[in-house]
């Protein structure tokens, strides 16, 4: 259980960076309104709060995180962006995954 927490935590805090810097690119690349800036400032603020709810030290979280980010960011291109992903996307979200899996869930100790 504990596996699927920390993957589901890692998910949402992706997403609330992702959101985070995509509303101020809109804003800015696509001439939105820039009253976007402040739904995009509160989903940094949120990114930075889940970031603290890992028990692990925070190093070790912010290295693990990167490769739930990749993920997410892969699947975000695709999902919102419409961008078809390559194979070598796949195999990139793959072993960013498997780095995730080994440092946050390796024996500690060792």
């Amino acid at each position: 259980m504990f596996e699927v927490k920390t993957i589901a935590l890692f998910t949402i805090t992706a997403l609330a960076e992702i959101i985070g810097c995509y509303l101020p690119y809109l804003w800015l690349k696509e001439d939105k309104s820039i009253f976007l800036l402040v739904p995009a400032a509160i989903s940094l603020a949120l990114f930075a709060w889940l970031l603290t709810l890992h028990p692990a030290a925070a190093g070790r979280v912010y290295a693990a995180y990167g490769g739930v980010y990749i993920c997410v960011a892969l699947l975000w291109l695709w999902a919102i962006d419409g961008v078809k992903l390559t194979m070598w996307d796949v195999v990139g979200g793959a072993v960013a995954l498997l780095g995730m899996a080994i440092i946050i869930f390796a024996p500690k100790g060792v």
